[in-house]
C-alpha cells in the first residue's frame, strides 16, 4: 500500500511519563519502525512536539525523518531545517520570565525547547496546576499573535503561530519520497486534533490512541497496541486500515 507513515511520539510510540525525560524505548522498537521505514520506501516521519535532536537521543543510533517542535524544525533525508532560538527573541524573554516565576511552584516543569516552550503540571497539585496554566496563558498573550498556546495532557506550550503538526505533514507530502502516498497520522492528545482534521480532509487516516473527543475515524487503545501493530507491518502482515476500531 502507497502510504506515507506519521508518528507522533509521547503517548503514541511511547507510554507518558510523569516527566519528559524520564520515557523509556521499548526494546525493539527502533529495530521496528526502521523495518517499517523500509517497507514503505522510507516514507515514515515523526511529528512530534519535541525537539528533534531529543527524539534522536531516544531512537539512537536511528535518524528517522521527523518534524519537531510541531512543525517548527523539519528533516528528510538528513537535512534539519528550522528551529534556531536565536530567531525568537520575544519568546527568549518570556522563557526566563516563566523559568523565575516557576521557581514557587517546585512539582511544575518548565521546558525550554529553544523556539517554543512547554510547561508541565502532571506532578503539581491542584492548585499549583491552576497556577501553572495562567502562567503559561499569560506567556501567551504576552507574545501577541506571532505566537499561539496549544493545550494537551497537563501541559500548555507556546509555538510559533504558523507551527501545526498539520503543515508539517503536508510539507512533507510535497516531497519524496512522502510526495504521492496516502497519508496516514497516529497521535494521542489534544494538539494531534488539527492534524488529524487536515490528513482527514487530505483523503489520509488519522488514529486516535487513546480515549478523548476526537475527529479522527480510527481509534487504538493505547501506545503498545501502536507497537504490536507497527511490529506486525514491519514484519510483513498486510497493512488494512480498514480493519482498524472506529473512533
Amino acid at each position: 500500500m502507497d502510504i506515507a507513515l506519521f508518528l507522533d511520539f509521547d503517548g503514541t510510540l511511547v507510554d507518558i511519563a510523569p516527566r519528559p525525560e524520564a520515557v523509556t524505548v521499548e526494546p525493539g522498537l527502533v529495530d521496528d519502525l526502521l523495518a517499517l521505514r523500509d517497507r514503505l520506501g522510507g516514507a515514515l516521519a515523526l511529528v512530534s512536539g519535541r525537539p528533534v535532536a531529543q527524539l534522536d537521543g531516544f531512537l539512537a543510533p536511528a535518524r528517522i525523518d521527523a518534524a519537531g517542535l510541531h512543525g517548527v524544525e523539519r528533516r528528510v533525508d538528513g537535512a534539519l531545517t528550522g528551529g534556531r532560538p536565536e530567531d525568537h527573541p520575544a519568546l527568549r524573554t518570556e522563557v526566563a520570565r516563566l523559568q523565575a516565576e516557576a521557581r514557587a511552584l517546585p512539582q511544575v516543569l518548565i521546558e525550554d525547547k529553544g523556539a517554543s516552550v512547554a510547561v508541565h503540571w502532571r506532578l503539581a497539585d491542584p492548585a499549583d496546576a491552576v497556577r501553572a496554566e495562567a502562567l503559561v496563558r499569560q506567556a501567551a498573550e504576552a507574545l501577541g499573535g506571532a505566537y499561539r498556546l496549544q493545550l494537551g495532557k497537563a501541559v500548555g506550550e507556546i509555538v510559533p503561530v504558523g507551527a501545526t503538526k498539520a503543515v508539517a505533514i503536508r510539507s512533507f507530502l510535497e516531497q519524496p519520497p512522502y510526495a504521492g502516498r496516502r497519508a496516514v497520522f497516529l497521535g494521542d492528545d489534544k494538539t494531534d486534533e488539527i492534524a488529524f482534521a487536515s490528513v482527514t480532509e487530505d483523503g489520509g487516516v488519522a488514529i486516535r490512541v487513546g480515549d478523548g473527543d476526537t475527529v479522527a475515524t480510527r481509534r487504538l487503545p493505547d501506545p503498545a497496541t501502536v507497537r504490536a501493530l507497527l511490529r506486525a507491518w514491519a514484519r510483513g502482515e498486510a497493512i488494512d486500515l480498514d480493519t482498524l476500531p472506529a473512533a
